[in-house]
């Protein structure tokens, strides 16, 4: 190849608009940052940038100097020596870009990837509809290594101080899939993270807990539920939970095949479990004495909630906000 590769000092912009536009002799003519101008013999005139990548000499094409100006040139190289000094791959850097999802797809990618791990469908289903209402108007239609920390501040601002609790759970899922990206390589940071200072600090001196009611007043809530216009299911589901002491979720959706009745054990599996460890929960006469009764009554339990009146689920929870005891 006929020779106009600059030799000596590595000046920066040696070329101008105008001689791209006029050069015809065959060479290899340098501008700075390892962009040069190719001319070939025929006439045609293309972009290639050399740079050293992990040790090794790679010549890019940027383009045809037709169909990318000068200017456009020198940015993309002035890019792409950035991601080599950092210790990427311009190449590899632009096919990963090329795959790059938004973030209402990235954000059903990890939903589906976690199906296996959520407790149960009801957590998967709040997991994602929260980013539906509250995360994807702002950033769902947007690249996922393009979203910056400004964008995710906006998305949360308006319900931080207004839902707090919902905005923290909000903060948490669209960091996870801030890290699923960042995994992927699309990513190198998380501005989920990085706003945490921005976000005014929640007062949570004002929180009211549910109170907890002293032993000494069970049996008086227990004949409280019985003495109810609560549908039979749920109160004897009301009376194995507490005497189980197991979660509302584990007694409802609990099944007959768990249960032994010789050796009185009832085996949860850890899929249902909060801690996702099997528990072991001793049945007391009482509690056998229960299971007998739905048996006899040829009730559907368990699980109880596909009964009588749309789900024990729902009347205890109105009987929890019905019934006062005090202490």
């Amino acid at each position: 190849m006929s020779g106009k590769k600059p030799s000596g000092r590595h000046e920066e912009k040696r070329l101008s608009a105008a001689f791209v536009r006029t050069v015809k002799e065959p060479g290899f003519y340098g501008d700075g940052h390892g962009l040069h101008l190719k001319v070939d013999a025929s006439g045609a005139k293309r972009w290639v940038q050399r740079l050293v990548i992990h040790g090794k000499r790679r010549d890019i094409g940027l383009g045809s100097a037709s169909l990318v100006s000068l200017a456009e040139a020198r940015e993309t190289a002035l890019q792409h020596r950035k991601t080599a000094r950092a210790g990427d791959d311009p190449v590899a850097a632009k096919r990963r870009a090329m795959g790059v999802l938004s973030f209402e797809d990235a954000a059903r990618k990890v939903h589906e990837l976690s199906k296996p791990t959520w407790r149960n469908d009801k957590h998967g289903e709040q997991w994602l509809n929260t980013l539906t209402t509250y995360a994807f108007p702002a950033l769902g239609s947007k690249r996922i290594d393009t979203i910056t920390s400004a964008d995710v501040l906006s998305a949360l601002s308006p319900i931080w101080n207004e839902k707090p609790e919902t905005a923290r759970r909000v903060k948490q899922r669209i960091g996870t899939v801030f890290k699923w990206a960042m995994a992927n390589g699309w990513r190198v940071d998380n501005p989920a993270d990085t706003i945490t200072k921005a976000l005014p600090k929640h007062d949570r001196s004002n929180v009211e807990h549910r109170q907890a009611l002293p032993y000494d007043q069970v049996g008086k809530a227990l004949a409280a539920v019985r003495n109810s216009d609560a549908g039979m299911v749920t109160k004897l589901a009301f009376e194995f939970l507490i005497l189980t002491a197991t979660r509302s979720a584990e007694t409802r959706e609990a099944l007959w095949s768990e249960i032994d009745l010789e050796r009185a054990i009832w085996t949860i599996p850890g899929s249902r479990m909060k801690a996702k460890k099997p528990h072991r929960v001793p049945l007391s006469p009482r509690c056998l004495a229960i299971l007998s009764e739905a048996k006899a009554l040829k009730l559907i339990w368990p699980p109880f909630y596909r009964t009588e009146l749309g789900g024990c689920r729902n009347q205890c929870a109105m009987l929890a906000r019905r019934t006062h005891f005090e202490p």
